[in-house]
């Protein structure tokens, strides 16, 4: 009971954690997307727009993913007995289909550009100013968002971090859009909107990949990593059968462990408390770990 509640206070406190990181994005994402496409709107760079959009987009799938979170950290009930973790993933999923949306937004913008032969891009110094403004601000989203992920192990912030560096590398495009515009060369605004498009499509495939590789149960922890730490707890003859599955904050394991055939059923079942004792201290994001105890007799099930 005691190792049950110790497990779901620990859950409910990721899950905070995660829900104030991205209340924080979601305000520096909107700001940023305010700045870029009014000032890309007035001047009528395309590209700035692009990038506008593009941190609207950022602010959406902040959004999504605060619906996701809340949705994740609900508690396991009877229809849902290994609790709600993947709707985190879920919302994955949704922040892919409107990095997906916004790929149509840009591309179709400055294709229609291109095919009109219309380049208004403004440029000054405030151009360059404001994105570059941006920019340090987008970067540094992206590296508070990505040390929070890896430490909270959340697909969501990967996935948001992952989207918020594919703004800032689109920053990068814009600015040398304008500085293409400035020194004649006026088609380099759409063209590098282009670019963004390219940098949004990369993005959403590799939010859609990290997505199904958790909704597909590919396995989260190396087996040889699982097996060592069920064979450092004495009585533990071998272990085979490993399997783990779940999100990358959230993971089940189970696995069967060899030990004496003479072993009694009290020393069994207090043994397979141990190895998953185990287990689960050196791999904290594993929630739950199930030994299977078997007889080291010769015949492996």
């Amino acid at each position: 009971m005691a190792k049950a509640l110790a497990a779901k206070d620990a859950v409910s406190t990721r899950m905070r954690s995660i829900r104030r990181v991205l209340w924080i994005v979601l305000v520096l994402n909107l700001a940023v997307a305010a700045a870029k496409y009014v000032y890309g709107t007035v001047t009528g760079s395309a590209s700035m727009q692009a990038d506008g959009i593009h941190s609207v987009f950022d602010s959406a799938g902040n959004v999504v993913g605060l619906v996701g979170i809340a949705l994740a950290s609900r508690p396991a009930d009877e229809g849902h007995p290994y609790g709600h973790a993947k709707f985190e993933t879920y919302a994955s999923l949704v922040i892919g289909v409107l990095l997906l949306l916004a790929a149509f937004e840009v591309g179709s913008s400055a294709v229609a550009k291109l095919a009109s032969g219309s380049y208004t891009a403004e440029v000054t110094p405030l151009s360059f100013a404001v994105m570059a403004g941006t920019l340090a601000v987008n970067l540094g989203v992206t590296t508070y968002e990505r040390r929070c992920a890896k430490r909270l192990k959340s697909e969501v912030l990967a996935a948001d971090a992952n989207h918020t560096l594919s703004d800032a590398l689109v920053s990068v495009g814009v600015i040398v859009g304008l500085a293409a515009v400035a020194l004649g060369f006026p088609m380099a605004d759409p063209v590098m909107a282009l670019v963004v498009t390219l940098a949004i499509l990369a993005t959403a495939w590799d939010v859609f990949k990290h997505a199904l590789a958790t909704l597909s149960d590919r396995a989260r922890i190396p087996e040889e990593d699982v097996r060592a730490a069920a064979l450092a707890v004495p009585g533990v003859r071998d272990a085979h059968r490993i399997r783990t599955r779940g999100t990358e904050g959230e993971v089940y394991a189970d696995l069967h462990v060899l030990v004496a055939p003479e072993m009694t059923v009290k020393d069994a079942h207090d043994l397979s408390e141990r190895v998953e004792r185990a287990v689960e201290e050196r791999f904290p994001n594993v929630a739950e770990a199930l030994v299977h105890i078997e007889p080291d007799d010769g015949h492996v099930d």
